[in-house]
């Protein structure tokens, strides 16, 4: 019994079979979950990167648009447009009626002050002169005799008087020769007076005839002919203009300045003007007269702003086009920057931007600012030649697909 007893107790327990198809269903289930794990894992994968691509990959990307510090000429002015006028001129005419004998002058001639521009027929003139000579020739005849008439009355009363004192002639005849010498007197201050008149007559009459030859009144050129030879002039009722003169050694400008602009000019301050012909050239000069009543045109209120420009080469013709600058600041050889770049400005002269450093990193920095016109601003100190500010945003997107998805920024990208 001992001896059974160990030889149970050494020898190995007894195998105990298990069939084999009771193992094998657990390893096939671990199988089939793993195939059934890895489809999903790959689906995950593939959604994540649609969605990655989608959303991210081609979603706008935020820039910023930068312009360097730049050295040179800045202005603040005031802008208008403007023509061009003579600095004077003058409408000569004719102040006797008449035919218009010649013309000695043609559209761009320049003449000097006296000299001849046109005659008109005289003829008529001469002829009343002639007349009034004769008048004034019979007026004196007569006056001659009523000056004798005088001396014979004179005489005649000295003879009554004296005899009245010795009774030898009545107080009558003495009464009668004191009337007769005051009417004879009385005679010749009236035909004086006609002389007088008459001499008057004559005097305008050839004052008249000076006027059928017409002299330059200026110096100039002359820019319009308004008669013709052979034309009957009439200047009883208007004088009739026959050429125009014009002084273009100078010219003005009028400048058409709006209400919202006029307040800002002051009389003397520096202006210039370019013209359509010649964009690169100034011609300068100071603000002389703003004229106080304005124009309305279409519901626009302008006023007019004058300045004159020497004009010696004669480039400059009349209602030329110009458009006109007037200088309120200017400053030359300096730094500046667009105004789009001012993050803040409080107004005084200091202000606030962005610079953007050579490797892309950003920075706030304080400046000191100076004039300033709509587009630039000067910069006192704070900036260097040649760095970049940032001047606005911008984005730069990949392809023309992501409108879809940037209407949906901010949501988080698919899975799938």
């Amino acid at each position: 019994m001992a001896d059974a007893s160990r030889k149970l107790a050494s020898d190995p327990p007894p195998a105990v079979a298990v069939p084999l198809a009771a193992a094998a269903p657990p390893k096939r289930r671990r199988r089939s979950r793993r195939w059934v794990l890895v489809p999903l894992f790959v689906v995950l994968v593939a959604g994540s990167w649609y969605g990655w691509k989608n959303w991210y990959a081609d979603a706008p990307v935020e820039a910023v648009v930068t312009e360097a510090v730049e050295r040179g000429d800045l202005e603040n002015s005031v802008t208008a447009a403007g023509l061009l006028s003579p600095i004077q001129d003058v409408d000569v005419g004719a102040q006797v009626s008449g035919q218009l004998k010649s013309v000695k002058v043609e559209i761009g001639d320049v003449v000097k002050e006296g000299d001849l521009i046109a005659e008109i027929d005289s003829a008529s003139i001469e002829t009343q002169i002639e007349i009034n000579e004769a008048e004034l020739a019979n007026l004196k005849a007569q006056m001659i005799d009523k000056s004798a008439q005088v001396v014979l009355r004179e005489a005649n009363l000295t003879r009554q008087r004296a005899l009245v004192a010795g009774n030898s002639a009545a107080q009558s005849a003495l009464d009668e020769a004191v009337a007769a010498l005051a009417t004879a007197q009385a005679a010749v201050e009236s035909f004086e007076a006609q002389i007088r008149k008459q001499e008057a007559q004559l005097k305008d009459s050839r004052i008249s005839l000076g006027y059928t030859k017409i002299y330059a009144p200026m110096s100039g050129t002359i820019v319009n002919i308004a008669a013709k030879e052979g034309q009957t002039l009439n200047a009883n009722q208007s004088a009739p203009t026959i050429v125009t003169m014009a002084d273009l050694s100078t010219m003005t400008v009028e400048a058409e300045v709006s209400e919202a602009d006029v307040g800002r000019l002051r009389v003397g301050m520096e202006a210039y003007f370019t013209l359509l012909g010649q964009p690169g050239k100034r011609y300068t000069g100071t603000l002389r007269q703003i004229q106080p009543t304005p124009q309305t045109e279409n519901n626009v209120v302008l006023y007019y702003a004058l300045f004159d420009v020497p004009n010696a080469e004669g480039t400059l013709m009349m209602n030329m086009t110009a458009q006109v600058f007037f200088v309120q600041a200017a400053a030359r050889d300096v730094l500046m920057v667009p105004v789009a770049a001012l993050l803040t400005d409080d107004g005084k002269g200091s202000a606030e931007v962005t610079v953007v450093g050579s490797g892309g990193a950003r920075e706030a920095r304080t400046v000191e600012t100076g004039i300033r016109n709509r587009v630039r601003v000067e910069v006192k100190s704070g900036l260097s030649e040649g760095e970049s500010v940032v001047v606005g945003n911008g984005s730069s997107t990949g392809t023309a697909g992501n409108t879809r998805s940037g209407n949906r920024r901010g949501m988080p990208p698919p899975m799938f």
